[in-house]
């Protein structure tokens, strides 16, 4: 009974992950492995209980717990409950928490191939992000990326194409890209500086007061769900399209190696396909409120829905081939990511383009 209710609250991924734990991945079964219980720490870089991306963080520790029944117990943290958001990486690496949940390309600084694990300007979409990590090696480049921290990452999350972003001024040209503050993590941002602007990285709950402040001129947060539930729609009315920044953003789940290692098998087992259910999951989520929330910012609250000019896009993608392989150029691992991502890229285009590609194209006849 207690399964089935877990089931209905998190999905048919979460199924999937309570039937993986049923199974004996080392011949016998958890008994095998002894009554031993862990206490973990989960700290986030997001507000506490935010949807989707705190909920979903929240999701994957009463997962873990269900799922072994009890052995290991995890409290999750939201942002500054414990660690401020942009020290999370560094808290589970040092021990502090075993578990942590952000977005690689918070790290960028401190890794440099960081924000291929993340995101990419005009790259891969959820869909292929997945594909690349699980089939492609892109997971196995991403943990001898995090290695020499004692951190194993694990996709736990994807929001999908987010948007475009809140503007306070239209954007009708790349002329108007100049001078601008915008909010912008990552690779994008660096995209931005180049085109003439200025990113700005701020954690989540900061973002709003320095929209309506006009401390920042922009930001881009996830799509309408999450910015819905910020009132960003309050600070600024353009709302443009497409995310070009974020084709396909994956959240991730960092877990202490030591920690991880100290597990038997079968715990280890379930650690890594409840992440695996979360980030199919959230995906799931976040497909299925984003068109809520958007018809509810341009029907409700009277958001001015645009769409960046061609001209804008060309740019912006222009110079974000630049930045992309200039960071690929900084070092080899950078560069050994950057080859297999593109590989991919390369390989599945021809696909892509007679599948997702062609079958969107056909609603519009």
């Amino acid at each position: 009974m207690q399964r089935r209710a877990l089931v209905s609250g998190l999905g048919l991924a979460a199924a999937g992950a309570l039937a993986a734990c049923t199974r004996d991945p080392g011949g016998g079964g958890a008994g095998a492995s002894g009554d031993r219980r862990y206490a973990w720490k989960l700290v986030t870089t997001w507000p506490p209980n935010f949807p989707a991306l705190g909920t979903g963080a929240a999701n994957l520790a009463k997962l873990i717990e269900r799922c072994s029944g009890g052995r290991i117990r995890v409290k999750v943290y939201g942002a500054g409950e414990l660690v401020p958001p942009f020290e999370v990486f560094d808290a589970v690496s040092a021990g502090t928490a075993e578990l942590g949940h952000g977005g690689a390309y918070y790290w960028k600084g401190k890794i440099n191939a960081a924000s291929f694990f993340s995101a990419v300007p005009f790259g891969l979409s959820a869909m292929e992000m997945n594909a690349w990590l699980h089939y492609g090696g892109g997971l196995d480049l991403w943990r001898e990326a995090y290695a020499p921290f004692g951190v194993l990452p694990m996709p736990c999350g994807n929001s999908g194409v987010q948007m475009g972003g809140w503007f306070r001024r239209e954007i009708d040209s790349v002329a108007d890209l100049k001078g601008l503050k915008m909010r912008i993590p990552g690779l994008g941002g660096e995209v931005l500086a180049r085109a003439g602007g200025t990113p700005v990285t701020l954690p989540g709950q900061e973002i709003f007061t320095a929209l309506q402040t006009g401390a920042i001129d922009a930001t881009e947060w996830v799509g309408p769900y999450n910015d819905l539930a910020f009132g960003l729609h309050q600070a600024a009315k353009f709302y443009y399209y497409p995310g070009w920044q974020e084709p396909g953003t994956v959240l991730e789940c960092l877990i202490n190696r030591q920690a991880f290692e100290s597990l038997p098998e079968d715990l280890q087992a379930i650690v890594t396909t409840c992440c695996r259910a979360v980030n199919d999951d959230m995906l799931a989520e976040f497909t299925a409120r984003n068109h809520e929330a958007l018809a509810t910012l341009v029907d409700k609250h009277g958001v001015q829905l645009r769409r960046f000019p061609d001209d804008v896009l060309r740019e912006l993608k222009r110079v974000s081939e630049q930045i992309v392989a200039e960071t690929a150029a900084k070092d080899p691992l950078s560069r050994k990511v950057y080859d297999s991502f593109k590989a991919f890229e390369r390989k599945s285009a021809p696909y892509f383009a007679v599948s997702e590609q062609a079958m969107l194209a056909t609603r519009s006849l």
